[in-house]
């Protein structure tokens, strides 16, 4: 079954809203006040003390979530870091009709969530964590999944 250009235009405006979301949920999930107050008290040292947090050993982030899972919001993180991106990977094929490759899907969804990871490193919206890169990838690739079993039940 052909999808018609009409279709086509609502699912790039979907995937545009969905991307502003989770920009939102991401990089901008404090209140209005702490966000100005950050931006306030920006300097060159937010990226030191960036650097000195960040995350950059694949997997410490997921296995202190499990080890430490009765004391935190294990759950909540990891699932939620999948999840997120999810519909990045069932989207984008939609949005790119004609490059559908899985190579394709995982170098956008790699500069997505690495662009969000190192905007939160040099404003002090967040912290950079390597596993939240891995953990929202590996949601692309589910979506990305999913979309190829929708395509199968479509026909």
């Amino acid at each position: 079954m052909k999808e018609r250009p009409t279709e086509r235009k609502y699912v790039r405006c979907i995937f545009f809203l969905y991307l502003l979301i989770v920009i939102r949920l991401i990089i901008f999930k404090y209140p209005y006040g702490q966000l100005r107050e950050i931006m306030g008290s920006w300097s060159k040292e937010v990226i030191v003390t960036g650097l000195r947090s960040a995350n950059f050993i694949p997997f410490k982030t997921i296995r202190m979530y499990i080890d430490y899972s009765y004391m935190l919001n294990s759950f909540e993180n990891l699932v939620g870091n999948v999840m997120i991106f999810v519909p990045f990977g069932f989207l984008l094929p939609m949005v790119f009709e004609k490059k559908k490759s899985f190579f394709l899907m995982m170098i956008m969804a790699f500069a997505f969530v690495f662009g969000i990871e190192v905007f939160q490193l040099i404003s002090g919206f967040g912290a950079f964590d390597v596993d939240d890169i891995i953990l929202n990838c590996l949601g692309a690739v589910m979506g990305y999944l999913l979309y190829f079993v929708y395509e199968k039940i479509k026909m």
